[in-house]
């Protein structure tokens, strides 16, 4: 099965994942370069500063990480649109509100709807 998913999805697809926690960090890169993705993983604020201002990386999906407070989570969103248009995922602690700035805000509790909005986030780019 993972095989077929990975037919399914181009390499060519780029994400940055961003998170204050770096076993989470670094499990959701495994999960998605499973599937074919091609991840960069930062932690925290100056590595995901950094990530956006480098013009030569292009990234498809920006994924915000539950461990990243609410108020982190708009400073970043900001900050990213200022270097980047690609759409933002954010995910959310139980009973987080949702990140309005956010293209996308889901329950990082559930990774079957965790990984069906990264794919329809970017089947739609």
């Amino acid at each position: 099965m993972q095989h077929a998913l990975r037919k399914l999805i181009p390499m060519s697809k780029r994400i940055l994942s961003i998170s204050y926690d770096r076993a989470l960090l670094w499990t959701r890169q495994l999960l998605l370069e499973q599937l074919g993705y091609d991840v960069v993983s930062v932690e925290g604020f100056a590595e995901a500063w950094e990530a956006a201002e480098n013009k030569k990386d292009r990234f498809d999906l920006i994924i915000l990480g539950h461990s990243i407070p609410p108020s982190d989570k708009k400073a970043i969103v900001a900050h990213m649109r200022d270097n980047c248009d690609c759409p933002i995922l954010a995910l959310l602690r139980a009973y987080e509100t949702p990140v309005a700035e956010a293209a996308l805000s889901i329950d990082a509790a559930d990774p079957s709807a965790f990984l069906n909005a990264v794919r329809k986030t970017l089947d739609s780019n």
